[in-house]
């Protein structure tokens, strides 16, 4: 399992000859102009809530590739009514996709389209495939995350770590600990000033209590 960071939270997830996108907000940042959308494949494009800067580009890059998009029903809803093509979850289902089973779970945000549409509850997922990753989305640190670490054993955990919209790098060392989950791949940080960190501090966090954070440059990949 082949992973790209494209900036904010916006991840590509390579399973075999299978292109999942997550979240896509690519030509909205700055920090990712050097990132080429019109490349990106994509067969599957997960939404985690609705908030632009995770939906910016879903519509450009589901026109382009066919991709299908997965999301809560009120989302996929809105995408279906564009002519796209959609499979609604919501909190707690599963599904078995090609590439593996995919679970949607709870995050604790709020989830709205720019023009104050309604864009359903905020989620997070659970890819269980080659190897089994949780993308927990935007959330606040919550006691279901100890739920994940019961019921799955993970290879990776995608968190948040930006703090005034979602969980800080305190936070996510606590998530960490709930999920049960010593790698972690930060995400939604540095994007804009209100979420701007001190990196090496970050790392110094968790490095001291025995976690792992792994923070990728904008177009770098790693293996899980």
């Amino acid at each position: 399992m082949k992973i790209t960071y494209y900036g904010h939270s916006c991840l590509g997830i390579q399973i075999k000859d299978i292109n999942i996108l997550v979240d896509p907000f690519i030509s909205g940042n700055e920090k990712a102009s050097h990132i080429d959308m019109d490349k990106i494949e994509a067969d599957y494009i997960l939404v985690t809530h609705a908030h632009e800067d995770h939906t910016l580009d879903v519509e450009a890059i589901a026109k382009r590739t066919g991709a299908v998009i997965v999301s809560n029903y009120e989302i996929v809803v809105h995408y279906q009514n564009l002519g796209l093509k959609g499979h609604p979850m919501n909190h707690g289902g599963s599904w078995e996709f090609d590439f593996g089973k995919l679970k949607y779970v709870n995050a604790i945000h709020s989830s709205s389209f720019p023009d104050g549409t309604y864009g359903g509850n905020p989620g997070g997922f659970v890819i269980q495939s080659e190897k089994t990753i949780y993308i927990a989305g935007d959330t606040a640190l919550n006691y279901d995350m100890r739920l994940i670490g019961k019921r799955f054993d993970l290879d990776l955990a995608v968190l948040p770590i930006g703090d005034n919209f979602t969980m800080g790098p305190e936070d996510a060392i606590q998530a960490s600990r709930y999920v049960d989950c010593d790698q972690i791949l930060g995400c939604h940080y540095d994007t804009f000033g209100y979420i701007e960190i001190d990196k090496p501090r970050a790392k110094a966090k968790f490095d001291s209590k025995l976690k792992k954070l792994i923070l990728l440059d904008i177009g770098e990949s790693m293996d899980v």
